[in-house]
This record gives structure tokens, C-alpha cells and sequence, in this order.
């Protein structure tokens, strides 16, 4: 074969490998399970009927709402806050940890952070700020991080595990085949968890949101009468 057959040949291969690489890093960059630095959890094995719910996107004008459902059911549950959010709203902060419910970091201002550009102090700045505000807001345990729609990659995973921060995904998401309908919230909900669920529900915007809420109250009665005990991701994460 001539060099410039050769080189044809060649071509093509490097092409494919690129496109393979950037699907792999793709897949990593959604995977619930996977991230290539630190802890990352999407569920917890054990055999306790216990379940956490967990709510993107606090606070806003909804969480109080969602917090009296909350309260005449008395579940616990944990509530990933966005930095930003905290700081024009530091009542509702404030509210969520007398309640007895636990704040997570959700970066500042909700920006995908693939790693890919962003540099290490953009990076560290939107976990600072939003772990301030948390501390603020008078939570006192330990913080844990759910990346904005579940992307990572590179430089976040990185500083997540230099700081020893568990990165927390979820193995139930009913909004992502369900969003707008109540009462297929809460079917998917009910047929997905299992012990040691972690369930992510997005309750807080306007219209949009209104299904989610519209089911909480259901699947929080449905999941005590099938034997589920609620609790915070922190006391999640203490079964292990």
C-alpha cells in the first residue's frame, strides 16, 4: 500500500476514536454513577425501607409550599439549594433548617460546569458562595453536591474530592419522562423506588412545577403505606 493509501485508511480510523472519545466522556459526563474524581452516590444499598427525597432549585416563592407538606406529613428531606436563590431569599434558607431539613449545594447560579473551560477558580467560587449561604442560612452538617442537571466532568469532580464534598445524583427522576403530569409522577415514582432510593423531584418554579407538586402529598402517603421511612440524604449516607 502507497503512503497515500495509507494515510487515506488512517484518516477515517482517528476520526472514528475522536467521535468514540468525546461519546465516552459524553456518557461520563450524565452518568448517575461514575465521575472520575471523588465519591459520587445515586443510591444507597440496604435493606431498610427508607427513601430520600430531594428537591433542585431552592429556595423560591414555592418553598414554602412544599415545606408545609412537608411539615403535616413531618418527612424529612433534602432540599439542593441554589447559592444565589439563598441570598435573595435568606428567610426561606432559614426556614428549611429550622424545619429539621437538610441544604446542599447546588452551585451559585445553576451554570453547567463540564470542566471543559471554566477555570479552578470559577469553580471553587460557585461552591464557596453557595456553602456560605448554607452556613447562613444556620445549616451545621456536613454539605453534599448535585451538579446543575446532573453534568460533570473534569475540573468539578476534581475539586469536589480535594475537598472531600460527596457528589449526590439520584436513581429516580419522574420529571424526566413524566414532566407535567401528576399522576405519572407518581406512578413512575412509586414503580422506581426501591430501599435506599434517593428520589429528585423539581417542585419549585411556577406553572411548570406544579405537577411535582401536585404529587408530593400522594407519593409521601403511598410510600409510608407501602412501609418507606423518609430521610435526609446525610442520614442516607450514614447506612452505608
Amino acid at each position: 500500500m502507497t503512503r497515500r493509501g495509507r494515510v487515506l485508511v488512517a484518516v477515517p480510523l482517528v476520526i472514528a476514536c475522536v467521535l468514540a472519545l468525546l461519546y465516552g466522556l459524553l456518557a461520563v459526563s450524565k452518568s448517575r454513577s461514575f465521575q472520575f474524581f471523588g465519591e459520587i452516590v445515586n443510591r444507597v444499598e440496604t435493606d431498610q425501607r427508607v427513601v430520600a427525597l430531594t428537591f433542585d432549585d431552592a429556595p423560591t416563592e414555592r418553598t414554602a409550599e412544599v415545606l408545609d407538606v412537608l411539615a403535616a406529613a413531618r418527612v424529612p428531606a433534602t432540599f439542593y439549594a441554589i447559592g444565589r436563590n439563598l441570598e435573595e431569599r435568606p428567610d426561606l434558607g432559614r426556614r428549611i433548617v429550622g424545619a429539621g431539613h437538610e441544604l446542599g449545594n447546588h452551585t451559585y447560579d445553576h451554570r453547567r460546569m463540564l470542566g471543559t473551560h471554566e477555570t479552578p477558580g470559577y469553580v471553587r467560587d460557585q461552591l464557596d458562595r453557595t456553602d456560605a449561604r448554607i452556613r447562613e442560612a444556620g445549616y451545621s452538617g456536613a454539605i453534599t453536591f448535585r451538579p446543575p442537571n446532573g453534568k460533570k466532568l473534569l475540573g468539578l469532580p476534581w475539586e469536589l474530592s480535594r475537598r472531600g464534598t460527596t457528589t449526590v445524583t439520584w436513581d429516580v427522576e419522574p420529571d424526566t419522562f413524566h414532566a407535567g403530569d401528576a399522576a405519572a409522577i407518581e406512578r413512575y415514582t412509586l414503580d422506581g423506588v426501591r430501599p435506599g432510593s434517593i428520589v429528585l423531584l423539581h417542585p419549585f418554579c411556577e406553572e411548570g412545577c406544579r405537577a411535582d407538586r401536585e404529587a408530593l402529598p400522594r407519593i409521601v402517603d403511598r410510600l409510608r403505606a407501602d412501609g418507606y421511612r423518609f430521610v435526609t440524604v446525610g442520614d442516607l449516607l450514614r447506612l452505608r
